[in-house]
């Protein structure tokens, strides 16, 4: 009977103590969150509150390359009778740097169309130096007739891209799921900025 009543008793410690275990890991993540607002060492955990006049200052990017430029010049090609161009035509970045660009699209048709879109690069060789962490052309979209979008491409240049490269032509080619998917453009070739099928817009 002994042995059993200390059998017992160590279990139930062992559960009180596996009870308390659980109780503070539940209780850590906002314990740690209100401990980090009052001394305000995480700086991300006083950014989320919105306090008027608040700014979040984050550490400077130490992979960024100062020492080089490279132009980027966005190219849009459409496969079809819609509209479709880059905010803007080119833009200076540095290796490392995180840049996004907006592309705009708009589909003049009086029909709802699928699309998506497919990347080329110039120099080819640049290709896989260039990291898209946000790109429209990961996804295909629906569009009612007349409907617009703008999409980000945000992207980074790795540095260790050749020195001999100053200039990369990002070109997208837009056209329509179901048809016949388009080849690449030739990188090689210069394109224009905006190129509608006939009877487009």
């Amino acid at each position: 009977m002994r042995l059993q009543r200390e059998n017992l008793s160590m279990v139930i410690k062992l559960g009180v103590i596996v009870l308390g275990m659980f109780a503070f890991g539940y209780a850590l993540v906002p314990l740690y969150k209100a401990i980090c607002e009052m001394t305000g060492i995480n700086i991300l955990a006083l950014g989320d509150r919105n306090i008027p006049g608040a700014t979040v200052t984050l550490p400077a990017n130490t992979q960024v390359d100062l020492s080089r430029s490279i132009t980027v010049e966005f190219d849009a090609n459409s496969r079809g009778p819609w509209h479709f161009k880059p905010a803007q035509s080119s833009l200076v970045v540095h290796p490392g740097e995180l840049t996004t660009v907006m592309y705009e699209f708009q589909n003049v048709q009086n029909r709802t169309m699928s699309a998506q879109a497919i990347p080329s690069y110039a120099p080819a060789q640049a290709a896989p130096y260039f990291n898209k962490l946000e790109c429209f052309c990961f996804n295909q979209y629906t569009l009612a007739p007349g409907e617009k979008k703008q999409w980000p491409v945000a992207f980074v240049i790795d540095p260790k891209l050749s020195k001999d490269v100053a200039t990369i032509t990002l070109s997208y080619t837009f056209f329509e799921v179901g048809g016949k998917t388009p080849a690449a453009p030739d990188g090689n070739q210069p394109t224009a900025a905006l190129t509608t099928a006939p009877g487009g817009g």
